[in-house]
C-alpha cells in the first residue's frame, strides 16, 4: 500500500485534495495531514511516506524550503519520496513545475489534473527499484528540485561589508571562500579571516555567480576553483576539502549528486 502525507494550511483545501485522492486512488493511504512546512519536515522524517504533497505557499517554511530540508536530512537507507506541489493557479509557478517535470496539483483541486498527476506516480511508483535505480531516481529528483530552488540572478555582488567592533570591513568576494548559515548571520570565511554578516544565505545567493560559487548545503556556498577533493566517509557522507581552511566542509544529499563521479 503506497503512503502519502498532505502538508496544506488551509484545512477546507486540505479535506477536499484528501478527498479527491481517496476517489482517485483507493488504496493510497494518508499517513498524515499537518499545516506548516515544519510539522511536514517532521512527520515525514519519522513516518517516511512514498509521496508527499506540499502546499507552496505555508506558514513559517514553504513547500519548496520544507522539500529542500527533506533532501539533506533524509535517511541514505530510504528512497526519497515523490513530490507533488500543490499551487493556486499561477502561469509562473505552473510553468517552473512543467519545466523541471515536477508534478503538481492547483488548487482548488481540479480532478482531471489530479488523476494525471496519480497516474504518474503510480507508474513511477510500481517501477522495479534496486539500489542503484534508487539513487539515479534520487539524483534526478533532487537536480529538479535545486533548479526550482534557484532564485532569479541578481546584480553580481562585488563587495562583502562586515562589522568588526565599530569599524565596518569591506571584503572582496574574490576572497571569499566560503559563505555559511550561522544562526541569525552568515559566516564569511576567507583564507585570512572570518568575519560574520546579517544579509540572510537566501539574499546573497542571488547575487553571487553559480559558476563560481557552488552551494553544497542548504546553508554553505564554496568557491568551486578552491576545492581541493571531495571526501566520502564510511556512512557515505560527502565532506569538501577546501584551500586555505583546516575545516572540511559538509555537503547535502540535495547537492551530492554534482560530485557523484568524484
Amino acid at each position: 500500500m503506497t503512503t502519502a502525507l498532505i502538508a496544506e494550511d488551509e484545512p477546507l483545501l486540505a479535506a477536499a485534495l484528501q478527498a479527491e485522492l481517496a476517489r482517485a486512488w483507493p488504496s493510497l493511504r494518508i499517513v498524515a495531514q499537518v499545516g506548516d512546512g515544519a510539522s511536514a519536515v517532521r512527520e515525514a522524517l519519522a513516518l517516511r511516506p512514498q509521496v508527499l504533497f506540499l502546499d507552496i505557499r505555508m506558514p513559517g517554511m514553504t513547500g519548496l524550503e520544507a522539500a529542500a530540508e527533506l533532501a539533506e536530512e533524509w535517511p541514505d537507507d530510504s528512497p526519497f519520496p515523490a513530490l507533488v506541489f500543490v499551487t493556486a493557479y499561477d502561469q509562473y509557478a505552473v510553468q517552473a513545475f512543467e519545466a523541471q517535470a515536477l508534478d503538481y496539483v492547483l488548487k482548488p483541486v481540479v480532478p482531471e489534473r489530479l488523476a494525471r498527476t496519480v497516474q504518474r506516480l503510480q507508474q513511477r511508483l510500481g517501477e522495479p527499484a534496486s539500489a542503484a535505480p534508487v539513487a539515479a531516481a534520487d539524483d534526478a529528483a533532487f537536480e529538479r528540485l535545486r533548479a526550482l530552488l534557484a532564485a532569479p540572478a541578481a546584480p553580481a555582488l562585488k563587495v562583502i561589508q562586515a562589522s568588526v567592533g565599530t569599524t565596518i570591513r569591506l571584503v572582496p568576494v574574490d576572497e571569499v571562500l566560503v559563505f555559511e548559515a550561522a544562526d541569525k548571520y552568515v559566516r564569511v570565511l576567507t583564507g585570512e579571516a572570518e568575519l560574520l554578516i546579517r544579509t540572510p544565505l537566501k539574499d546573497l545567493v542571488p547575487q553571487l555567480d553559480p559558476e563560481v560559487f557552488w552551494q553544497v548545503h542548504r546553508g554553505t556556498v564554496v568557491r568551486a576553483t578552491a576545492i581541493r577533493a571531495a571526501h566520502r566517509d564510511e556512512a557515505g557522507k560527502l565532506s569538501l576539502e577546501v584551500a586555505g581552511l583546516k575545516e572540511r566542509v559538509p555537503v547535502s544529499r540535495l547537492y551530492a549528486g554534482r560530485f557523484r563521479a568524484m
